[in-house]
C-alpha cells in the first residue's frame, strides 16, 4: 500500500501561463537524482512544480464546502496528533506528502477533518464539517469502527443514482454523489449482544432533505455521511485518488473519475477514524444545523433505519 502512495505521486500538475493545469509525470531521470541527493522523489518533484497546492486548498475547502466548522489552532494541533498516532499505529509512521481525511467518531463531536502532509512532512488543517457515524441500539447499525483504511481500486467507487427507497429516502443522496468504499472491515454490532462481524464501510452524501440537517450527530448504520458539498470537493480534487489516478495513468478504465475533475499534486489514500471520547460537545463542533428538527420527524426516524 505504501508503495502506491508514493508511486503515485509522481504525478503533478504543469503550471502554465493561462494554462489548464494537465498533469504529467516526473520522468525516472528526475525520481533517481533527487533519490540520490537524499529527497524523496515524488514530494521534491511535487514541490518543485507545484508548491503552494496545500496551502491554497484551504481556500478552496471554505470557498466550496458549504458546512463548515471553525475548528480553534489548539484543536487542530491536537486532531493531527491523533491522526500521526493512528497513522503510526498502522506501520505509516512516515507518510509521503498527500492528503488524510480524518474523522471523529466521538458521540459529542461528529466531524471531518482534512489534512494535508506537506513535502517537509508537516500536517496542515485545510477545513473540518460535521459527520453522522454509526449510531447504535438498533438492527443492523454497527459502531464506526476505529483505524487507518486504505482507499484503493481493490473496492471501486460507485456514484449514487438518486433513486429514492419505500420511505422516500435518497441514501446515497442527489444523483452523482460519489461513494467512497474502503471494502469489507470488522465492526463493533451496536445491537442485540453485541460481538463484532463484517460491514460495509463506506463514505458518502446522504439525503440532502431528510438526513443531511441531522449531520453533527451519530445517526447512521455505521458507515460515514458527509454533506454533498464536501463529497464534490474530495471528488473534484482527487483528495483520495491516489491509487484510482495511478490506474488511470497506467490505462486501466476508472469510470467513476469525473473527466473536469482538477486533481491536486498530492493525492492520498487513507481515512482515519478516531475516538477522542471528548466528554461535552465542544463549542467549534455545535454546527448550527447538526440539531435540526427534519419536516416530519416521524418520517426522519425511519429514514435513519433505510439508508447507511
Amino acid at each position: 500500500m505504501t508503495k502506491r502512495v508514493v508511486q503515485s505521486a509522481h504525478y503533478v500538475r504543469t503550471q502554465r501561463s493561462g494554462g489548464n493545469g494537465a498533469r504529467r509525470w516526473c520522468g525516472p531521470f528526475l525520481f533517481a537524482l533527487f533519490t540520490l541527493i537524499g529527497l524523496a522523489g515524488s514530494d521534491a518533484c511535487a514541490e518543485a512544480v507545484d508548491g503552494v497546492d496545500g496551502l491554497a486548498m484551504a481556500g478552496a475547502f471554505a470557498a466550496q464546502v458549504d458546512k463548515r466548522l471553525d475548528v480553534p489552532e489548539r484543536e487542530q494541533a491536537a486532531y493531527a496528533a491523533r491522526l500521526d498516532a493512528a497513522l503510526s499505529a498502522a506501520g505509516q509512521a512516515d507518510p509521503a506528502a498527500q492528503y488524510v481525511v480524518l474523522v471523529d467518531r466521538s458521540a459529542t463531536v461528529q466531524a471531518l477533518f482534512i489534512y494535508w502532509r506537506s513535502p517537509d512532512r508537516r500536517w496542515h488543517f485545510i477545513g473540518a464539517s460535521p459527520v453522522s457515524t454509526g449510531l447504535p441500539g438498533t438492527y443492523d447499525h454497527f459502531i464506526t469502527p476505529l483505524g487507518v483504511f486504505a482507499h484503493t481500486t481493490a473496492n471501486m467507487d460507485f456514484r449514487a443514482e438518486g433513486t429514492r427507497n419505500e420511505l422516500g429516502v435518497r441514501g446515497y443522496g442527489l444523483q452523482g454523489m460519489r461513494i467512497y468504499d474502503f471494502g469489507w472491515v470488522t465492526a463493533d454490532r451496536g445491537w442485540g449482544a453485541g460481538g463484532r462481524s463484517e460491514m460495509r464501510l463506506q463514505m458518502h452524501a446522504t439525503d440532502p432533505d431528510l438526513l443531511e440537517p441531522r449531520l453533527g450527530q451519530r445517526h447512521s448504520k455505521g458507515c460515514i455521511r458527509i454533506p454533498a458539498s464536501l463529497d464534490r470537493f474530495i471528488d473534484q480534487h482527487g483528495l483520495l485518488d491516489a491509487d484510482y489516478e495511478l490506474a488511470a495513468a497506467h490505462g486501466q478504465r476508472a469510470w467513476v473519475l469525473s473527466p473536469d475533475r482538477a486533481v491536486t499534486a498530492y493525492p492520498g489514500s487513507y481515512l482515519v477514524v478516531v475516538d477522542s471520547m471528548a466528554a461535552a460537545r465542544p463549542s467549534w463542533a455545535n454546527w448550527r444545523a447538526a440539531r435540526a428538527k427534519v419536516p416530519r420527524a416521524a418520517a426522519g426516524e425511519r429514514a435513519s433505519n433505510a439508508a447507511c
